[in-house]
């Protein structure tokens, strides 16, 4: 699917357009084959490099042709759904941004996400598709708010496990913990590629930089490095809260293997003399009338002082 998005000079209004019109934004996601061929057909572009940002393992980076075009590649935030689960699970997706020889500008990823959505709205608040370098510069400023939007619910996310894991040790709370950890994982690898992308455009010799442009990339630096020490923190802390409750885990089975372990020795002991007095063997007291309760004192006896010696050892806490 693409939409194709251009300014009209003398309104500055942006509409959708069906034709490839010069200084427009074509917007593509999830293409069909088909559709990839059209374009580059019409464009005069390769297949194989507008193909480039649909392979989900592709990393951040910047390229270029022998036609002039230009090619952005940045990793950008999204919620997806766990395999037969209804939890959210934080990843990372590139999204493409062209810009065909100064004459159209393209982004295209493999499925939606929040960067398009978010430029779509701004579609209709006077963004001016003509200029392209401020285009690229306000889908990484963009982008960078939205990773720190999503970090901000992943911190939510791990205080409400936390709180739940306080009272019950699940492992639904625990697989939390474990993907949201991964998360981070994803989230500041990504970031990082994605500040060298933009420290190599700011030196200027990849896109022509005007002032206004320059700040508002600078503006997306920083706030991407602030991305990066969020999601660090973030981390660092959820590192340190599962090798806590990972010690919690253990010594909470502990305390259970010897509180099961002080009753199998307790069961035992009336166990043994029932099962001595019991053989066909002469034993004392068999000829008693009072042998059956004198064994049952005896055990009784026996079997209370086990137990406040196990329980002052601290095995029946």
């Amino acid at each position: 699917m693409y939409k194709i998005y251009n300014t009209d000079l003398q309104t500055n209004r942006i509409k959708e357009i069906n034709e490839f019109e010069k200084g427009s934004w074509i917007n593509i996601v999830s293409p069909t084959d088909k559709e990839i061929s059209l374009i580059c057909e019409k464009l005069g572009i390769e297949e194989e490099y507008l193909k480039y940002p649909l392979d989900l393992e592709e990393k951040a980076r910047i390229d270029s042709d022998d036609e002039g075009n230009l090619l952005f590649i940045v990793d950008v935030p999204i919620i997806e759904k766990e395999n037969d689960s209804e939890t959210d699970v934080y990843s990372t997706m590139p999204l493409g941004m062209m810009v065909v020889q100064d004459k159209y500008f393209i982004t295209i990823s493999s499925k939606q996400n929040e960067i398009i959505k978010f430029m779509e709205k701004s579609v209709q608040k006077g963004l001016e598709t003509y200029k392209k370098s401020k285009f690229i510069f306000e889908i990484l400023y963009a982008n960078a708010s939205v990773f720190l939007k999503y970090l901000k619910l992943i911190s939510k996310e791990t205080e409400i496990a936390e709180s739940v894991l306080k009272n019950s040790m699940k492992n639904k709370e625990l697989l939390q913990l474990l993907s949201l950890e991964k998360s981070l994982v994803y989230f500041t690898t990504s970031l990082k590629a994605n500040e060298i992308v933009m420290e190599k455009t700011l030196r200027g010799k990849i896109i022509k930089l005007y002032e206004e442009d320059e700040e508002l990339l600078e503006d997306a630096i920083i706030e991407n490095k602030q991305a990066i020490e969020m999601s660090r923190i973030y981390s660092d802390i959820l590192n340190g809260t599962m090798d806590a409750y990972a010690s919690i885990i253990s010594n909470n089975l502990n305390g259970v293997m010897k509180f099961l372990t002080s009753i199998t020795i307790i069961l035992a002991i009336p166990t043994l003399i029932a099962s001595m007095w019991g053989m066909n063997v002469p034993v004392p007291l068999q000829g008693s009338e009072y042998g059956f309760h004198i064994l049952l004192v005896i055990s009784s006896i026996v079997t209370l002082i086990t137990m406040m010696w196990l329980k002052k050892k601290g095995f029946m806490n």
